[in-house]
């Protein structure tokens, strides 16, 4: 039992990334659009593990350093 299991496991991880990855180019329409859908939220659940940049800082330092250029003509 645990030699299938052994044998079985990388076919169907590999079998699993290419299904998520390039199977809605050659599956057939249901499987196709469950592919694109897998992906679309495999991206976005990983998206949302990337911490977002504080812009505060940019944008005001960005609005004091106009208000300087003004203030020099």
């Amino acid at each position: 039992m645990f030699k299938l299991f052994q044998k079985l496991l990388p076919v169907g991880i590999i079998g699993g990334i290419i299904f998520v990855g390039i199977g809605d180019k050659f599956l057939p329409k249901p499987l196709s659009s469950y592919s694109l859908n897998t992906r679309n939220m495999i991206n976005a659940k990983l998206i949302t593990l990337i911490p977002k940049k504080n812009n505060s800082k940019v944008k005001g330092f960005t609005e004091n350093r106009e208000k300087q250029i003004e203030n020099l003509k």
